[in-house]
């Protein structure tokens, strides 16, 4: 028996337990996530390609956003079936993220509470995500970009008996997740996640290259569009939140210009790549 029957014997040991799915269950949840990380990456490089287009002034009206992205796929060739790809993906990812709140994720602290909480609403988000994706497949436009309908969530919170104090600390909390993701990507901590034994080391490499920079962008717009909410909130001003689209924006109104939404926008694309990347690798 060489090792690599022994790593494999061990690991169909490790996913044989009580609340396992099963090697089946296996198999399609794995297939769920792949596909799920694909679709992620397709939405996140059209953003970045569309803020790099609004950056130089050439966007044509478009909005770097997740309805933007769909908007440019479904005018390519077999345009609505790619757009349902990739809401089908996405709502594999959602499964993913449950099963891991059900079953357990990969690793060693993968059953931990924290990590199923984290796996929970995962979910929920990509469930969400996946909804309003597939909902533009079948011909609901939704209710106009990002950044209306984060000013129509935010009015709405705002109504709300101490809305104040929850459109602050969602507005927090979602700063804090882009500040924890950016400092994980510097941090690479996604290397424990890939399984990239005896690939070249070039390769390896230029994945984590495309983390670092993906990651940090992501998380860079995140902790900025999180800072917005407060504001929102301490302003009791919902049209001082920001979707994706005006976040973006904002870049280009620093003293750096145009080039630090170019340098945002291209991490965003760089971080679809990865997306892609994490596909062919990800431990699941």
């Amino acid at each position: 028996m060489n090792a690599s029957s022994i790593a494999r014997g061990l690991g169909s040991a490790a996913r044989a337990t009580p609340d396992s799915p099963g090697e089946a269950g296996d198999r399609a949840i794995e297939a769920a996530a792949r596909c799920g990380l694909i679709a992620r990456g397709v939405i996140y490089l059209l953003v970045g390609v569309l803020a790099v287009r609004i950056a130089f002034g050439d966007s044509g009206g478009e909005q770097a956003d997740r309805g933007g992205a769909l908007e440019v796929l479904a005018e390519q060739p077999f345009g609505s079936f790619l757009v349902w790809a990739v809401g089908v993906g996405l709502a594999g990812m959602a499964l993913w993220r449950l099963s891991e709140a059900v079953f357990g994720a990969a690793g060693a602290d993968g059953r931990k509470a924290k990590k199923r909480l984290a796996s929970a609403a995962r979910a929920v988000f990509y469930g969400v995500v996946a909804y309003s994706v597939l909902s533009f497949a079948a011909g609901e436009k939704g209710s106009g970009s990002s950044d209306k309908q984060s000013q129509d969530v935010t009015a709405r919170a705002l109504d709300l008996p101490y809305g104040r104090w929850l459109v602050g600390l969602a507005g927090l909390g979602v700063a804090v997740a882009g500040v924890w993701i950016a400092v994980r990507a510097i941090r690479r901590s996604f290397r424990k996640h890939l399984q990239m034994a005896g690939t070249p080391k070039r390769v390896k490499q230029t994945v984590y290259a495309l983390g670092v920079c993906g990651g940090a962008a992501r998380g860079v717009v995140f902790a900025v569009a999180g800072g917005f909410a407060v504001t929102a909130a301490r302003r009791y001003d919902p049209d001082e939140a920001k979707g994706l689209d005006d976040t973006l924006r904002t870049f280009a109104d620093t003293a750096a210009g145009p080039w630090l939404l170019v340098a945002v926008a291209v991490g965003l694309a760089l971080f679809g790549v990865f997306s892609f990347a994490m596909a062919r690798w990800r431990r699941v």
